[in-house]
């Protein structure tokens, strides 16, 4: 059963950068492609990004040039760096897994079946 933490959240000012991680365990990491997704206060969920066993990215394009996913096989671990934080940007953020994948295997939102618990992120104005 796969497991996921994401972690790295805290308060940030208007333009700011924070880097969270996603731990992943219970799987064979290298065929699981990860997806980050937040919950504003008040709203849905919603997906940001993913990246694909093999490396490859998706962004949605309110983040895309301003978040980045990417991914460390040796460690389990995968991240979300976001930069030019803004207020609206005020949301728990949490990462999902989903696979296995072969290679080169197409992804999609339906993909990502297992969540694991949020860390806020707050954007001060």
């Amino acid at each position: 059963e796969v497991q996921l933490q994401a972690s790295g959240g805290g308060l940030v000012q208007t333009g700011g950068s924070l880097r969270l991680s996603c731990a992943v365990s219970g799987v064979i990491f290298d065929d699981y492609g990860i997806g980050w997704f937040r919950q504003a206060p008040g709203k849905g969920s919603e997906g940001l990004g993913w990246i694909s066993n093999d490396g490859m990215t998706y962004y949605i394009d309110s983040v895309k040039g301003r978040f980045t996913i990417s991914r460390d096989n040796e460690k389990n671990m995968a991240y979300l760096q976001m930069n030019n934080l803004k207020p609206e940007d005020t949301a728990v953020y949490y990462c999902a897994a989903g696979g296995p994948f072969g290679f080169m295997a197409t992804l999609a939102w339906s993909d990502f079946t297992s969540y694991g618990p949020g860390t806020l992120v707050t954007v001060s104005s």
